[in-house]
């Protein structure tokens, strides 16, 4: 699911509340019908509980470690996981506060660069889920191979087993227009953050890839 990690600030409010995860789906997908029940209440309400009982994970890998031993094969990457309480959105201002934030998730000035506003048979078919973090923890790795002793005391070994990292990275390439495209030029907001994006994902995969082990 695409999704966004923010903090919305009522205008009635005066608290800055803690950060949340939003998430967009069909209002008709399985996962956002668990929010909702035909009393008003959601079925988790009716349990005591603040929502329905969540985890998020996302992973991203940054590169494949090939060891001399297939046993110390590893890939370099970023992790993180998130327990919480999902409920669905309702507060239209706040609803499009998520959608926002989640458009330019995906491309930095997307939203502003689109039609708008959103129609109300957009908003009606889109649900955003609001997931209360409850914890959170993340897991990283992002170093060279690490190889056993006695491997690397394998001469002989070692001169028949490549040992190394292959970065990977997401590459974004050149935008291929739609049909009903009628805008010539590729606007400048989306040259720079495709440039920027891809130098940013190279640079970090290779830098991980020769940072010696912790």
């Amino acid at each position: 699911m695409l999704g966004a990690m923010g903090t919305y600030k009522a205008a009635v409010s005066d608290e800055t509340p803690a950060p949340v995860v939003y998430l967009h789906g069909h209002i008709s997908s399985r996962f956002v019908k668990l929010s909702t029940s035909g009393s008003g209440k959601t079925q988790w309400e009716e349990d005591g509980l603040p929502g329905v009982p969540i985890c998020v994970c996302a992973t991203h890998m940054d590169g494949l470690v090939l060891a001399l031993s297939p046993f110390n094969h590893s890939v370099n990457y970023r992790s993180a996981v998130i327990h919480g309480y999902a409920s669905l959105v309702t507060d239209a201002a706040e609803k499009n506060y998520a959608l926002h934030l989640i458009t330019d998730n995906v491309m930095t000035e997307r939203w502003a660069n689109t039609r708008l506003p959103l129609t109300e048979a957009e908003l009606k078919a889109t649900g955003v889920i609001k997931v209360d973090v409850v914890s959170a923890s993340a897991k990283v790795r992002a170093y060279t191979v690490g190889n056993d002793k006695a491997d690397l005391d394998d001469e002989e070994m070692k001169k028949k087993v490549w040992t190394g990292v292959i970065p990977a990275y997401i590459k974004y390439g050149e935008p291929i227009p739609g049909k009903e495209n009628v805008v010539k030029a590729v606007p400048a907001y989306m040259r720079q953050w495709l440039e920027e994006t891809n130098n940013k994902g190279e640079a970090y995969s290779r830098e991980a890839a020769v940072l010696p082990k912790p």
